[in-house]
């Protein structure tokens, strides 16, 4: 059999860790060398190639066609090594950042399924509420909501998005089961999106009432927690809620109204972990398989 003709091997590694970090100083980091070191590797083997390889300012490059087919190839070949060196292991942990709420109202409940395949395989769950950066290292996959997906990613769309007031059993009792009464009563926010209430009340057509008390949370999950015991209404997603009004914790008496966007499962364009897209997959058909949410009730003429 004849010898493959291969480039540089210091070169594929210094190009491999840029693709996959997405800055020569994190390669540069990761590989302990200098800046101006992985730079000058990576100039060499697009010179060896006659090909190049990135392209753009020198503070925000990016992979060619080319280099996304070679960091593509280069990453599971270096991945296929290192699983394959003696006394290694393959890597069998996936790095999934994601909103801390749906992470534990809709994400958490349903991994088991996913984690009973196979005993020998990890998920860990890091929260995170800003753009997935997988520049960073570390982090091989994302859940977000549409309009956040970072450039260059490959996205996947798993769940709609709804969003709807939801209010303790008890609360919705004292209201008479009124929804005037309902809009009037103590409103609760979160951090994360202090917008929720007016946006619903566009999208419902609910004139919502003026000098109306608002208690404001850090979080969609403290949020819900004040909801449930009774502290006042909130809107918020069908996937944060859903499951306590599933077990009646809460009601949602005037349902939910769609919102554009999606929730989608983001990997970076290059560097694919081996169980990457299994996970996807199985979002998906968690997503096909989760309850839907009730259907908004007209609140025209209120």
């Amino acid at each position: 059999m004849s010898a493959r003709r291969l480039p540089s091997l210091s070169g594929l590694r210094a190009f491999e860790a840029f693709a996959r970090t997405g800055a020569m100083t994190a390669a540069a980091a990761e590989l302990g060398v200098t800046h101006g070191a992985v730079s000058r590797s990576v100039r060499g083997l697009e010179a060896e190639l006659g090909a190049r390889l990135v392209a753009g300012p020198r503070h925000r490059l990016q992979l060619t066609d080319a280099g996304r087919r070679l960091a593509a190839a280069a990453g599971a070949a270096f991945a296929q090594i290192a699983d394959a060196l003696p006394g290694a292991a393959p890597t069998r942990e996936l790095v999934v950042s994601c909103y801390g709420t749906f992470a534990m109202k809709w994400l958490i409940p349903r991994l088991p399924s996913f984690l009973e395949r196979d005993p020998s395989v990890s998920v860990r769950i890091v929260e995170e509420e800003g753009p997935a950066d997988f520049g960073r290292g570390g982090l091989h996959a994302a859940i977000r909501l549409e309009h956040s997906a970072p450039p260059g990613a490959r996205k996947t769309a798993f769940l709609p998005h709804h969003h709807g007031p939801v209010l303790s059993p008890a609360l919705w009792e004292r209201c008479g089961r009124d929804p005037r009464r309902l809009l009037a009563a103590t409103r609760l926010c979160s951090e994360t999106f202090l917008p929720a209430w007016t946006e619903w009340a566009a999208r419902a057509g609910a004139e919502l009432p003026a000098g109306v008390t608002e208690r404001v949370f850090e979080h969609n999950t403290y949020m819900l927690e004040a909801a449930a015991a009774g502290l006042g209404v909130a809107v918020a997603p069908w996937a944060f809620a859903g499951a306590d009004v599933l077990a009646g914790r809460l009601v949602a008496p005037l349902g939910f109204e769609a919102v554009p966007g999606r929730f989608v499962y983001l990997r970076p364009g290059v560097g694919e972990h081996p169980l990457a897209a299994a996970f996807g997959e199985w979002l998906r058909r968690q997503g096909r398989e989760a309850p839907t949410a009730p259907a908004a009730v007209s609140l025209r003429g209120l």
